[in-house]
């Protein structure tokens, strides 16, 4: 790939988040990082620097890229504020809306004649959200929207209430697209309108997205 990116930090985030409950649980999703890593891996071929805040994902850190760990939301929102600044992010991270109220020191356990168990739950804080309205904004702020029906309709809600530059959005909970899949469709929405990646392999999608960030980069200006 060419140096498209040159001279540029990108800050990527990928995977789930895990809200734990008590020592042995915790709320999670079925995201693999794969999407999210595929896109650092392609932007540091295109000469970024990257920085990639994973949540708990079993996949190798890519050639070239800075690598930071994190297991909860708020901890992804630590990490993502102390990366600042940054030219570009893209959210690929499918973070918990949610996360309990309180973390229980020890093993919630089963009661008798109790039928069931009530959880309250409290919002997480909207990292896409707060990036794009931060002081130290990217020039470019991408986002993601995995959805299960009305695809189109959600990324543009999101595209306007996130006040993002792009969201890219796939179908999630169907074969050969989202979450835990090698394969994915990419549906990159902006104000003007969205243009189509895939389906394809996650690896050729993320150079794809990659190229589009870097059209609309250089035409900001620095």
């Amino acid at each position: 790939m060419s140096d498209a990116l040159a001279g540029r930090r990108v800050l990527v985030t990928a995977g789930p988040t895990f809200e734990d409950l008590d020592p042995v649980r915790f709320l999670g999703n079925r995201s693999s990082g794969k999407m999210g890593f595929a896109i650092a891996a392609a932007a540091h071929r295109a000469g970024a620097e990257v920085v990639l805040v994973a949540g708990p994902v079993h996949l190798p850190t890519p050639d070239g890229v800075q690598r930071i760990d994190v297991r909860s939301a708020a901890q992804m929102h630590a990490a993502v504020f102390g990366a600042l600044p940054a030219d570009v992010y893209i959210g690929a991270a499918a973070v918990a809306d949610f996360t309990p109220a309180r973390i229980a020191s020890s093993k919630i356990k089963k009661r008798p004649g109790e039928d069931g168990l009530t959880l309250q739950l409290v919002r997480t804080r909207d990292i896409l959200a707060e990036v794009a309205a931060a002081t130290s904004r990217p020039a470019l702020v991408v986002g993601f929207a995995a959805e299960t029906d009305d695809v189109d309709d959600n990324a543009r809600g999101k595209l306007a209430a996130k006040r993002v530059d792009l969201i890219a959005a796939n179908r999630v909970g169907v074969s050969g697209s989202g979450f835990e899949s090698d394969d994915n469709t990419l549906l990159v929405h902006d104000a003007a309108g969205h243009v189509q990646l895939g389906p394809a392999s996650k690896a050729e999608i993320a150079d794809r997205l990659v190229a589009l960030v870097a059209a609309r980069l250089a035409q900001e200006p620095r």
